[in-house]
């Protein structure tokens, strides 16, 4: 299955999770999350991208190398 036709999967790679580097075993355990867990994983995501700006422009800058 084309991880665009899956709606967890759109709402992930809409995040910024990298959904296309994902194995096929990761998709599957992504695929089975109920809404709940989306949820809870989305927010998690969002206020980690909050007060993590710093760190994410500098892995974006150096390849990841520093941190």
């Amino acid at each position: 299955m084309n991880p665009a036709d899956d709606p967890v999967l759109t709402a992930l790679a809409a995040a910024g999770f990298p959904v296309d580097t994902f194995t096929e075993e990761q998709l599957g355990v992504f695929r089975t999350l109920g809404p709940e867990e989306l949820a809870l994983l989305l927010d998690l995501k969002a206020r980690l991208d909050e007060v993590e700006p710093e760190v994410q422009a500098h892995s974006t800058v150096a390849g990841g190398a520093l941190f």
